[in-house]
């Protein structure tokens, strides 16, 4: 399809969003032949930017679509599916949820329930915590949630090889950023989608985060003879520059934790450290790293003190 072509669909496309979804201006690229990505805004979640901060993706295949992520709200999932109606005609057979975090999750309502799907310890926490992520993104970027409510997918996804339309699509499962992690890697196009395992040109975030567990995880990413990385959150990639940052976070946060432990500082203490030169530029870095002292530092802590041999 020609540009002009792919622009009158476009413009047709945007008459049947609802309300307020035809000015989000979603930024959805090719990264290889029939398969697209969002990429969301690297910005904290605010009105201004209506929940649009973590990227998506879509494999288009003769034989239908694979839906990786949905953003975070009933408008944003509905703008997404258009934006993805608007590049292919195949149906959508498949959409998996990376994680259970709510800005790649909260969209699922606007695709065929019968479609959705993660892994099963995603599936249980969605169901647990879904509607306090829900209320807590209501709090936090205001009436772009409107009418959303969290949709658990009823199929549990595993890891396993989809061929379909010619594409071997391999599902992973992993964790660490989480306690269930599904990636996806096309063998066919060499794309890679790891969800919020790995983040680019923004610093990652940790409320859910099992250091060790991360690591294992960005190892086996690291092998994986990919052409095209989409992170969770950033541009895309073409090579591990995203993994070995994300390794290279952790690993300072952890180290951080530790020798702060060893010390015997306390949490303020600690939120009143000046971020190291590697890190001050990073976006967001500031923001997280003081999420990452309330979500990772009592435990560090604790371990740290209560080791046989001392701090």
């Amino acid at each position: 399809m020609g540009r002009v072509g792919l622009a009158l669909v476009l413009a047709v496309a945007a008459l049947w969003l609802p309300p307020g979804a035809a000015a989000l201006d979603l930024d959805v690229r090719e990264v290889a032949p029939g398969t697209w990505a969002l990429i969301g805004r690297t910005e904290d979640l605010s009105p201004a930017n209506g929940g649009n901060i973590a990227n998506a993706g879509f494999i288009a295949t003769p034989e239908g679509v694979v839906v990786i992520d949905t953003s975070a709200s009933k408008t944003l999932g509905e703008a997404w599916r258009a934006a993805i109606e608007a590049r292919t005609r195949a149906p959508i057979v498949r959409v998996f949820n990376t994680h259970l975090h709510p800005d790649h999750i909260l969209g699922n309502q606007a695709f065929p329930a019968a479609t959705l799907a993660t892994l099963p310890a995603t599936r249980q926490s969605m169901r647990e915590v879904g509607e306090a992520f829900n209320d807590n993104l209501y709090r936090m970027v205001g009436e772009a949630m409107k009418g959303t409510h969290v949709v658990v997918p009823q199929a549990a996804a595993q890891a396993e090889l989809l061929e379909l339309g010619g594409h071997r699509i391999r599902i992973l499962a992993m964790q660490g950023h989480s306690a269930a992690d599904l990636v996806v890697f096309d063998e066919t196009t060499g794309v890679l989608f790891t969800g919020d395992l790995v983040f680019w040109q923004r610093a990652p975030t940790t409320p859910h985060a099992d250091l060790a567990r991360w690591r294992e995880s960005l190892e086996a990413l690291s092998a994986l003879p990919f052409k095209q990385l989409v992170p969770g959150h950033g541009p895309v990639l073409t090579d591990r520059r995203g993994i070995d940052m994300t390794r290279r976070w952790i690993d300072w946060l952890e180290a951080t934790f530790i020798e702060a432990a060893g010390a015997g500082l306390d949490m303020s203490e600690l939120l009143a450290a000046p971020l190291p030169a590697e890190w001050a530029a990073l976006p967001l870095a500031g923001s997280e790293y003081r999420r990452s002292v309330a979500h990772l530092y009592p435990a560090i802590e604790r371990r740290v003190l209560s080791s046989p041999t001392g701090p």
